[in-house]
């Protein structure tokens, strides 16, 4: 398995947890969903979770799987703005609480990284 199938299936895997979670357990995110943002906070955790499971699935599928790529970068861009947020609101935390909300800054570039890989990957051949 090529390193841009094995990216392409982490991130599927991800991306589909991620989903599943977010539309069984939307309190979960409905915290961390930027104020700013006009409508319900329930609203955007529930595209949120979609947008990942069909970003999920066009990763799993070698034909859409370029089209993946670049809807994945998308997405973790897309989603960022919620990640400052929980970083924000957690920063009088306790300490392990402070660390999640922290380190998922940094990640949320790594998985743009890898988004891409899978991209270059494809366009390689």
């Amino acid at each position: 398995m090529s390193g841009g199938r094995r990216t392409a299936g982490f991130l599927a895997v991800l991306l589909g947890g991620a989903g599943i979670l977010h539309l069984a357990r939307p309190e979960t995110f409905d915290g961390i969903v930027p104020r700013a943002l006009p409508g319900r906070a329930r609203v955007y955790t529930y595209a949120s979770g979609a947008a990942e499971l069909g970003v999920a699935g066009l990763l799993a599928v070698p034909s859409t799987r370029r089209l993946g790529g670049i809807a994945a970068a998308a997405l973790f861009v897309a989603v960022f703005p919620a990640n400052l947020q929980m970083a924000y609101d957690w920063r009088g935390a306790r300490p392990r609480k402070r660390a999640i909300a922290l380190g998922r800054l940094p990640l949320q570039g790594v998985l743009i990284a890898q988004a891409r890989h899978v991209v270059t990957a494809v366009d390689r051949g």
